[in-house]
């Protein structure tokens, strides 16, 4: 049974930072592309940002792009996700995802593209 598992939502005020982390015990994340989804109430969930295996190549989504910068972290398997300059708008559950068989990234992520996810962790940014 693969299971991600995503921390480091919490309540940030507006300009704030926060990081969250992305991991999946038994799974080698570094082997596959890995992205980050994010859904706000009474919203479809949106692509934020996806990494290539080995991290050879990031794509972002137009409403993050040069605020949000994801990141791997090898030795500790584990997919990050910095978030910077955060808007009342960047309020979301944050959910990163996986497709076993997918390897590379050609744009921001697509979630019919992704066939494992975790349960999400809350970003709440307040103005």
């Amino acid at each position: 049974q693969v299971q991600f598992v995503e921390s480091g939502g919490t309540l940030v005020s507006a300009g704030g930072s926060l990081r969250l982390s992305c991991s999946a015990p038994g799974v080698i994340l570094d082997d596959y592309a890995v992205g980050w989804f994010r859904q706000a109430p009474g919203k479809e969930r949106e692509g934020v940002s996806c990494s290539s295996a080995s991290d050879s190549s990031t794509y972002y989504g137009d409403s993050v792009k040069g605020r949000f910068t994801i990141s791997r972290n090898n030795a500790k398997n584990t997919v990050y996700l910095q978030m910077s300059n955060l808007k009342p708008d960047d309020t979301a559950v944050y959910y990163c995802a996986a497709d076993l068989k997918r390897r590379h990234c050609v744009g921001p992520p697509l979630r019919h593209e992704y066939a494992y996810w975790g349960q999400g962790t809350q970003v709440t940014v307040s103005s």
